[in-house]
C-alpha cells in the first residue's frame, strides 16, 4: 500500500511540476481586452496592464516643451544666413525650434553636433542631413495625415534624443553560394533573424516593400490561386508573412490589429491605415533618405554601403501609435508646413475618366492626387458591369528604359488605389500605350501622369 501511494505521490509530483514549467510562460491574469471590430471576427487588442505599465515605465519621456514664441516679428530668413528651411518663422520661433531639434536629437553634442562656430556654413554633413530630414517631417505632416493622423511626427518620434534613431533597416550581408558544401544557397531566409521574429521567414521583406513597389497580394478569391490570375507564389507569401511579423512587432500587435481575422482581404479602416503607411515609408526612404547617401560617412552605412532606412518600428517602436499617440507636432508649426515639392498639375476628373499626376521621378500617388477618382469610384458603383483601363505615362527627360519602367509603376500605384478603395480587381486593367513617351522635351510636370478610364 505504501508503495502504491509513494508511486501516487511521484506522478502528482512530476504532473504539478510539468504544469508549473508549462504555465511558466504564461502571463498571469488578469488581462485587457478591448474589442475594436465586428463581433466574432476577434479583432481585438488585448494589454497585461503589468507589462504595459513596466514598458511605459522604461520609455524615456519627452523634453518638456517650451510655449510658442509668436511669429511676429522679423523673420529667421532675413536675419540669419543661409536659412533654407523654416526661414518664414520669427527670429524667437526659429530658435525655439532648433532648440527642440536639439533636444530631441543631440542633447548631449549639443549645437555643435550640426554646426562649426560659423552656422551659416555647411560643412558638417549632419547638417545637410538635418535640413532634409525637416523637409521630410514637414512633408509627413502636411501629405500623409490618412497615416499620421493627430498624432504627428517630429525629430523626437524617430530619434528619442539620440543622433542615430535606434530602429533602421540595411540591405543585409547574403552569404553567396558553396558548390562545395552541402548547404548551398540559402535564398534569403531560414534563419533566425529579429526583423521576422526569429523565424525561417526571408530576413529581408523590407527592399522590395518599402524601398521598392512589390505588391502585399497574396490572398485568392478560389481554393489553391497559385499562379492562377495573380501569378503569385508561395514565395510571396512568405515574403509577406515576413513583413507582417514586423508589423506586429514594430506596433506591439498581433495581426488581428488591422485585419478582419474571418476576412483578410476585407479593408477596415486600420489596413487602410497601414496601406497608407507603407506608401508612406516609400516616400521616406526613396525620396528623401536614400538620395543621401553620398552625405554620409563610410561608418555610417551598412554592410552593402547602403544608408538606414525607415520601417514601421522606427517610428513606432513597440507602440501601435508613436509615443503613445503623444501630439507633439502641433505645437510647432514650422513641421506643419507643407514641404517644397515639385509643381504638379491639379488631377482632372469626371465621371469617364481621371488624369492623375506624378512628381518627378516618383511613382507615389499623393493624397491629394488620389482625390481624383472620387467621382470615378462614383460612376462605377452605379455601373457595376463597367471596368478602367488604367495606362501611365512619362516625361522625355531621363533614359527610356528606366522611363518605360516608371510609368509602369505609376500605372501599377493607381491601380493599387482603386483595388484599396474596394474595387473588384477583375474591373481594373493595365493598358500600356502605344507612346507612353510626351512629344515635349524636357521635364514637363503634364506628362507625368497616369490615365484612367471607364469603360
Amino acid at each position: 500500500m505504501s508503495g502504491t501511494l509513494s508511486h501516487i505521490s511521484r506522478t502528482l509530483l512530476a504532473l504539478g511540476t510539468g504544469a508549473a514549467l508549462l504555465l511558466a510562460g504564461c502571463e498571469r491574469p488578469p488581462v485587457q481586452t478591448t474589442q475594436q471590430g465586428f463581433r466574432g471576427t476577434a479583432m481585438q487588442n488585448t494589454v497585461n496592464p503589468r507589462i504595459a505599465a513596466a514598458d511605459a515605465a522604461a520609455r524615456p519621456a519627452p523634453p518638456a516643451d517650451a510655449p510658442p514664441a509668436g511669429n511676429d516679428g522679423p523673420k529667421a530668413g532675413q536675419i540669419y544666413q543661409n536659412v533654407k528651411v523654416l526661414g518664414d518663422l520669427s527670429v524667437a520661433e526659429f530658435n525655439r525650434h532648433m532648440n527642440a531639434v536639439t533636444q530631441w536629437v543631440s542633447p548631449e553634442q549639443g549645437c555643435a553636433y550640426c554646426h562649426t562656430s560659423n552656422f551659416a556654413e555647411d560643412t558638417k554633413y549632419t547638417k545637410v542631413v538635418a535640413r532634409r530630414m525637416i523637409e521630410m517631417t514637414q512633408q509627413l505632416n502636411s501629405s500623409w495625415k490618412q497615416h499620421t493622423g493627430a498624432t504627428g511626427v517630429t525629430c523626437y518620434t524617430c530619434h528619442r534624443g539620440a543622433p542615430v534613431p535606434s530602429q533602421v533597416w540595411y540591405q543585409p550581408l547574403v552569404p553567396k553560394m558553396n558548390k562545395n558544401t552541402f548547404i548551398g544557397n540559402d535564398f534569403g531566409q531560414n534563419k533566425a533573424a529579429k526583423t521576422v521574429g526569429l523565424t525561417s521567414l526571408p530576413y529581408d521583406p523590407f527592399s522590395g516593400y518599402l524601398a521598392g513597389s512589390d505588391e502585399i497580394k497574396v490572398y485568392g478569391q478560389q481554393a489553391l490561386p497559385q499562379g492562377i490570375g495573380n501569378g503569385k507564389t508561395i514565395q510571396h507569401a512568405e515574403q509577406t508573412y515576413a513583413l507582417m511579423m514586423h508589423f506586429s512587432k514594430g506596433l506591439g500587435q498581433n495581426c488581428t490589429f488591422c485585419h478582419n481575422s474571418q476576412a483578410f482581404s476585407q479593408w477596415v479602416p486600420k489596413k487602410v491605415t497601414a496601406w497608407h503607411g507603407i506608401r508612406m515609408e516609400r516616400d521616406i526612404n526613396n525620396t528623401y533618405v536614400v538620395p543621401l547617401t553620398d552625405a554620409f560617412p563610410k561608418d555610417r552605412l551598412g554592410p552593402h554601403g547602403d544608408v538606414g532606412k525607415a520601417y514601421c518600428a522606427t517610428c513606432h517602436q513597440g507602440q501601435n501609435k508613436p509615443l503613445g499617440g503623444k501630439e507633439m507636432a502641433k505645437l510647432y508649426e514650422g513641421l506643419l508646413g507643407a514641404a517644397p515639392v515639385a509643381l504638379m498639375p491639379p488631377p482632372q476628373a469626371d465621371a469617364k475618366g481621371s488624369v492623375l499626376y506624378f512628381g518627378v521621378g516618383s511613382h507615389d500617388l499623393a493624397p491629394e492626387q488620389g482625390k481624383g477618382l472620387e467621382t470615378l469610384l462614383g460612376a462605377l458603383g452605379s455601373n457595376p458591369r463597367s471596368v478602367v483601363l488604367v495606362s501611365g505615362y512619362h516625361s522625355a527627360a531621363g533614359e527610356k528604359a528606366a522611363n518605360e519602367e516608371l510609368a509602369k509603376k505609376r500605372a501599377l500605384a493607381v491601380r493599387d488605389a482603386l483595388l484599396a478603395a474596394g474595387v473588384a480587381p477583375a474591373r481594373v486593367k493595365l493598358d500600356k500605350p502605344q507612346q507612353t513617351e510626351a512629344n515635349v522635351a524636357g521635364e514637363d510636370p503634364a506628362s507625368r501622369r497616369v490615365e484612367v478610364r471607364l469603360q
